[in-house]
């Protein structure tokens, strides 16, 4: 296990340089010009003013030359400062991402603690009405738009009903905890903040089960179908005749070995809730890396765009790490590959 661990982990350095010399030229091939974004008109008219904002920027030199500097300041834990802020890019991101993390983990748990159950209890009740009903709402949850969904639960839910509490992480009458790790939850119950982890909670429910709707119909028709498949088998078929009773067939001989496809699904499920959350997060004024990212781009923000790509990128790749070992773990012939 050390060594098949080892393998993936010598690889991760040239896929993080493989993304950072993605992101750089993804972020410059935008048919833009982020002086009209960042200044006047009036000071986009003139030559020296112009000619400033490029120097200050490093807008001035080559695109090589640029990716080479930017690399260099990258490994030195320096990733820019924001054009539109003026603000360590790091630092926001620092700020950010845990909010980002708080959104994605519970939508991440509420995808797999009811996907995985429901897809294997279709399995099992196969053509019935149970398993029509996990079709159709993998179905309607794979087809229906986030930020539709999002708006269309705040007007319900929150407007018509008032039954949740307004977009934002945290109601305007509760104060912020001293930010000490970025996440809420922590911050809050370092400092005996009960009333604000509450609030955060009642807050977290909407955005974070609205996220969760895609990755939740997309485990729940692959562990289906997964274990339709394994039902097949004849070593379910063995265990069956052996006596065995239904739950432990189903539970340890067909479930763990429909799982293996399923956690590759999981790891890209996280990946699209990372990149779901910039819809959510903008629908529900969530303030984390989704919304900074969008307001970046919106301004051209070429530092911000680039350091929150790269930052997405490098937990999707440690979340595909994590998918690995769970490979190792499920199946260990996966370990001597």
């Amino acid at each position: 296990m050390q060594a098949y661990i080892a393998r993936r982990i010598v690889l991760l350095p040239a896929m993080l340089v493989g993304i950072t010399l993605l992101a750089f030229v993804l972020s410059h091939a935008i048919p833009a010009d982020p002086l009209a974004a960042n200044l006047g008109e009036l000071a986009a008219a003139d030559p020296v003013v112009v000619a400033a904002f490029r120097q200050q920027w490093g807008l001035d030199r080559g695109l090589h030359e640029q990716y080479l500097i930017y690399l260099w300041n990258l490994l030195q834990g320096n990733m820019g400062t924001s054009i539109s802020t003026r603000q360590p890019v790091a630092l926001e991101l620092r700020r950010r991402v845990p909010a980002t993390i708080e959104l994605a983990v519970p939508a991440l748990a509420v995808s797999v603690g009811l996907g995985v159950p429901l897809g294997i209890l279709a399995a099992v009740r196969r053509n019935t009405l149970v398993d029509q009903c996990a079709r159709v709402l993998a179905i309607v949850g794979a087809s229906t738009p986030l930020f539709w969904l999002g708006l269309i639960a705040i007007f319900v839910l929150y407007y018509r009903l008032g039954i949740v509490p307004a977009p934002g992480r945290l109601s305007a009458t509760i104060p912020s905890p001293p930010f000490r790790t970025g996440f809420l939850l922590i911050d809050a119950l370092a400092v005996g903040r009960l009333d604000a982890v509450a609030d955060w909670a009642r807050h977290l429910v909407l955005p974070a089960s609205v996220l969760s709707v895609y990755s939740l119909a997309r485990v729940t028709r692959l562990m289906r179908g997964s274990m339709l498949e394994v039902l097949g088998e004849d070593y379910v078929r063995t265990a069956r005749a052996k006596g065995l009773r239904q739950s432990v067939v189903v539970l340890r001989h067909a479930a763990r070995n429909a799982l293996i496809p399923v956690i590759t699904v999981i790891g890209l499920s996280f990946g699209d809730l990372l990149a779901g959350a910039v819809i959510t997060e903008t629908v529900f004024s969530w303030p984390g890396m989704g919304l900074y990212a969008f307001s970046s781009a919106t301004s051209l923000d070429f530092p911000a765009i680039l350091g929150a790509g790269i930052v997405v990128a490098a937990i999707y790749v440690l979340v595909n790490l994590l998918v690995d070992v769970a490979y190792a773990v499920v199946d260990p012939r996966i370990r001597v590959r």
